[in-house]
């Protein structure tokens, strides 16, 4: 039997993550609030060493990301926000799906199309959740 979105009351559920509380799918303010420190870091760095420079503040933002997610389970946006990247079956994310996740992400289009679980298809094609910690 195949299932939809539609049979299930909140997102993530289908994924047996709980409604609410530490890892529960993350919400959009708490994502957009992790992506503008992530953005804000980059511009910052790309300003001080760069001379603002748009692709340089572009490989800085990308670097965080690829640097982060594996080490401390997310960027410093996503944990000052309350965030943690993982596995959709849990655990550690490993090394090849958070480069696969911002490059994707660096694109936009993939961040901005969700699924019902409220996920990014660069998450999904990552094989990754962004959930509260």
């Amino acid at each position: 039997m195949t299932t939809t979105g539609a049979e299930y009351s909140y997102p993530g559920q289908r994924m047996g993550l709980p409604e609410a509380g530490s890892g529960s799918i993350a919400r959009v303010p708490r994502r957009l609030a992790a992506l503008a420190i992530d953005w804000l870091a980059a511009v910052i760095i790309s300003v001080a060493f760069f001379d603002y420079d748009a692709i340089a503040t572009m490989v800085v933002f990308a670097v965080v990301q690829i640097l982060f997610i594996p080490t401390i389970g997310g960027s410093p946006g996503h944990r000052i926000a309350g965030l943690r990247l993982r596995l959709q079956t849990g655990g550690w994310t490993g090394v090849w799906r958070p480069i696969v996740r911002t490059l994707l992400l660096v694109v936009v289009i993939p961040a901005v199309i969700w699924d019902p679980d409220q996920r990014g298809l660069h998450d999904r094609a990552a094989g990754l959740v962004l959930v509260r910690a």
